[in-house]
């Protein structure tokens, strides 16, 4: 099932979704205009403003309180994309310049800060009960992983298991927020509550996992972003930290430091392939069909729907996707 499909049954509430983003853009200021101009130029594929509609809609509401909290969602986590792009020194995002290599880091820390107040400001005039709740300690744990992630900057040693840790909190926080936002917009039953917060939860792990096998083996022209950004900014993702657990000690060694010390873009295909020839690559993908599995099987018991037919469909293309 194609992206267009997936969204069928939310193509109003993704218009209305289009229509609000422009006018919670409208500004004064002209390098603000300028800047969201360049950022939502290439929109994303808008799937945390889906996973909370589809969430909201399959438990029966009828998607109208859905839009502005889809907005602040999105604005949060493209707020994280700007400070990201910064500490990552990235220079390309879905097939343009990021904002800080068009402009400078201030600027993009600065947008990115901006960004998260609107999305607050938006929130605040919901007037949802328990949704500010909800979205503030999402954005306090994408924070905490954010941190933790710059902590293990260059730790060749990375367990798995800590890894898991900080990517739940870096990216699943917001998805996991999109599903226990979209229960809560349908009557907060808590019940339906930790059932779509566990599937969001499971497909962010799912969906990060992917990107960083994505990271390693994508084509740059379909991802909209260089190869190996992880692996020069230092974060070891869980192909590389497989592959140094299976590897002989002296040849894991060698990558480590090459990694840390020499890296440059000639030795990707190198670390590739030593990734590959150890199993890094299929364990990866099989450890993101997990997770995947996982998501499923919170909304296992739902009613047959067109919306969670989409839900299903959505965490399949996560882990399917070629960017």
């Amino acid at each position: 099932m194609s992206l267009s499909d997936i969204f069928a049954p939310i193509q109003k509430e993704l218009k209305s979704f289009d229509r609000e983003l422009k006018i919670q853009l409208e500004t004064d200021s002209p390098l603000i205009y300028q800047v969201t101009r360049h950022l939502f130029a290439s929109p994303g594929k808008k799937l945390r403003p889906t996973l909370l509609f589809l969430s909201s809609k399959v438990l029966g509401n009828d998607g109208k309180e859905a839009v502005f909290p889809a907005l602040a969602l999105e604005l949060i986590h493209t707020a994280t994309l700007l400070h990201d792009d910064v500490i990552d020194e990235a220079e390309t995002r879905r097939g343009r310049e990021t904002v800080n290599h068009h402009w400078n880091n201030l600027v993009s820390v600065l947008m990115g800060d901006y960004l998260f107040a609107k999305a607050f400001k938006i929130l605040v005039n919901t007037g949802v009960p328990g949704l500010q709740e909800v979205v503030s300690r999402a954005t306090e744990r994408v924070s905490v992983g954010e941190l933790e992630q710059v902590a293990e900057l260059g730790n060749t040693e990375i367990e798995e298991s800590r890894y898991l840790e900080v990517i739940s909190k870096k990216t699943a926080s917001l998805f996991a927020c999109a599903g226990e936002s979209g229960a809560v917009l349908a009557g907060g039953d808590p019940h339906n509550r930790t059932s779509f917060r566990d599937f969001g939860e499971n497909f962010g792990i799912a969906f990060q996992v992917t990107d960083d096998l994505l990271d390693l083996t994508g084509d740059s022209q379909m991802t909209g972003k260089g190869v190996g950004n992880d692996l020069k900014s230092g974060w070891i993702t869980l192909p590389v930290i497989h592959a140094l657990r299976e590897s002989p000690e002296k040849e894991g060694r060698a990558i480590a430091e090459l990694i840390n010390n020499e890296f440059k873009d000639g030795d990707l295909p190198l670390i590739i392939d030593f990734v590959s020839s150890y199993g890094g690559l299929e364990y990866a993908r099989r450890r993101a069909e997990f997770f995947r599995d996982e998501a499923l099987s919170s909304i296992a018991n739902l009613e047959p729907s067109e919306h969670k037919r989409s839900l299903e469909e959505l965490a399949n293309f996560v882990v399917d996707r070629k960017k």
